[in-house]
């Protein structure tokens, strides 16, 4: 079984966009550090809100990535573009398609 995390974050007015680019712009090498799946969405009936859908090998491997340069420098850029209100929810992911 593997780790899940899924997560949504609001972007002040009119920087969703940008939020989206840093996060999929910080991805390198999230691959080598056991990421199975890594997905940002935005929401249809919410301009600000964004959603990132993550599988990993286990739980280590992602707090490991949370300290990998890539993901530092993004968290650092999108922060100011955020308004604070995150939610978080872990999970353990069973199967699906692109995961096994």
């Amino acid at each position: 079984m593997a780790y899940g995390y899924l997560a949504a974050m609001r972007a002040t007015p009119g920087n969703r966009d940008e939020v989206v680019q840093i996060l999929l712009g910080g991805t390198d090498g999230l691959r080598d550090a056991g990421c199975l799946l890594y997905v940002v969405s935005v929401d249809d009936a919410d301009a600000d809100l964004i959603h990132v859908t993550e599988a990993w090998q286990s739980k280590q491997h992602h707090d490991d990535s949370l300290r990998l340069p890539e993901t530092k420098a993004a968290i650092a850029k999108a922060m100011p573009l955020l308004t604070g209100e995150f939610t978080g929810r872990e999970v353990t992911v069973v199967g699906g398609l692109g995961v096994a």
